[in-house]
């Protein structure tokens, strides 16, 4: 590594317009550029050729001098447009298996109903939303422009080279992320690390750096979670960005840096660990199964490349509890939206652990289909497990409460069975039971259908 001070400090990091170059690489050095050297760079008219090496040169020097880190090689940076990337976004393939799937998925956490396709409202999102992403495959970062000129959000290059810095020194490939729960666990240390550099970035260019950054692009593409399908899918996929950052950074007060970087060597094994930080190293998660016991021509739906279930995590039911309040501003409710939005840090904006979410085992999701009945029909079975009986009984309580917002009615003469009717969006029949520490949510088109996508096994668990 070369010769610096790991993270700096803001008291020694005033621009200057020129300071000559070192005689060997150093931290906070790069490409001709110190971290705190003015640069002649004007993006107005948009960025030309000769400018962007500059601004990114400095670019990976501050990002040097905030991580402690050198970078090891140089990172390439292309960019497209939002047209370009959002036309990619949208035709690339998924397979009918895979599409069913996802759908089963997001209509199990009530997230986005059977009138919609949860594989196009997802990548309308990302279109949208994505100001920049780095490919650990191409070792590139592509930076999206909202319009025909290049424009450069500083804090946006800034982020994804920090990526390219992680991928230089932790190898980001080796992570498996099978599913959305071990992908959200992963983010929230690549994330987090990566939003907790842009934030001391920030607050640099705020400070000692002020008046040297560049501002985002005058019309930046729109973001968020943007129109009313898109709430549940992006509440799911932003809770790393929330409680990532602020997980780091409680490693960093304990251990500085260096206490951070052995994370990637034992990454948190769950959302759990990161929305509850005390439980990292201290409560690992329990392997939930699901035996399959399905009939009268169902069969558990298994993709190619893929496990044939999904684990959604902690991070996931709450943001199913959250969804309600956020997508109605209020109006209906299981989580207060207050309780989600109440916290006033940058770090970690929004409350990810709720009453009805904490206290999670672990989960899965089986999903099942009839060749028999329409393709875009399905039955699901969703089983959490709680670290308490009392724990399991509180999660039954907020998922009956969600059946009920949805117009949910029980079934005369079934115990813990319910119905919505079709054309309200989730018109399914539910069967949910609760046993010990176990809750296990059946679905399935019809009342009649519950048994033949899963039998009950009596008064004993079947995890």
């Amino acid at each position: 590594m070369a010769n610096g001070t790991a993270g700096g400090s803001d008291t020694d990091d005033a621009a200057v317009e020129n300071r000559s170059d070192p005689e060997t690489d150093r931290l906070g050095w790069e490409g001709g550029y110190w971290y705190n050297e003015t640069i002649d760079v004007d993006q107005s008219d948009g960025l030309s050729e000769s400018e962007r090496p500059a601004l990114v040169a400095r670019a990976m020097a501050r990002v040097e001098r905030v991580r402690g880190l050198e970078f090891r090689s140089e990172v390439p940076v292309t960019v497209v447009s939002q047209s370009q990337f959002a036309s990619a976004q949208r035709s690339r393939s998924t397979s009918t298996e895979r599409r069913v799937f996802t759908n089963a998925k997001f209509e199990a956490l009530f997230m986005v109903n059977e009138s919609r396709d949860a594989v196009a409202v997802r990548r309308n999102g990302t279109a949208s939303s994505v100001g920049g992403f780095y490919s650990s495959i191409r070792e590139e970062i592509v930076l999206i422009s909202s319009d025909g000129e290049v424009r450069v959000d500083e804090s946006t290059l800034a982020h994804e080279l920090t990526h390219a810095l992680q991928d230089q020194h932790f190898g980001l490939s080796q992570f498996e992320r099978p599913t959305r729960e071990a992908h959200n666990a992963i983010d929230d240390l690549v994330e987090g690390d990566a939003n907790l550099v842009g934030h001391l970035y920030e607050r640099r260019c705020a400070g000692a750096w002020n008046g040297t950054c560049l501002a985002p692009p005058a019309d930046p593409a729109e973001g968020g979670a943007g129109s009313l399908p898109r709430v549940g899918p992006y509440l799911l996929r932003y809770q790393p960005y929330s409680d990532g950052p602020a997980f780091v950074n409680e490693f960093r007060q304990r251990g500085g840096w260096e206490r951070v970087n052995a994370l990637y060597e034992e990454p948190p094994a769950s959302t759990e660990q990161t929305i509850h930080p005390h439980l990292y190293g201290e409560d690992e998660p329990r392997t939930v199964t699901v035996t399959d016991r399905s009939s009268a021509g169902w069969e558990r739906l298994r993709v190619d490349g893929r496990p044939d279930y999904a684990s959604v995590g902690e991070a996931g039911l709450a943001s199913m509890f959250v969804r309600p309040a956020v997508a109605t501003q209020g109006q209906v409710s299981v989580v207060p939206a207050s309780d989600f939005f109440a916290r006033n840090d940058s770090l970690d904006p929004y409350n990810y652990s709720t009453p009805y979410s904490a206290g999670w085992d672990g989960d899965r999701l089986v999903v099942y289909r009839n060749p028999s009945t329409p393709a875009t029909e399905f039955g699901y079975v969703f089983r959490t497990a709680w670290d308490s009986p009392a724990e399991a009984r509180e999660f039954a309580d907020g998922y009956r409460q969600l059946l009920d917002i949805e117009g949910a009615e029980p079934v005369d003469g079934r115990n813990r069975t319910w119905r919505i009717e079709e054309g309200t969006g989730f018109g399914d029949a539910f069967r949910l039971r609760v046993t010990d520490e176990t809750v296990t949510v059946v679905n399935a088109p019809s009342v009649e259908g519950l048994s033949d996508v899963h039998r009950e096994a009596g008064n004993r668990s079947d995890r």
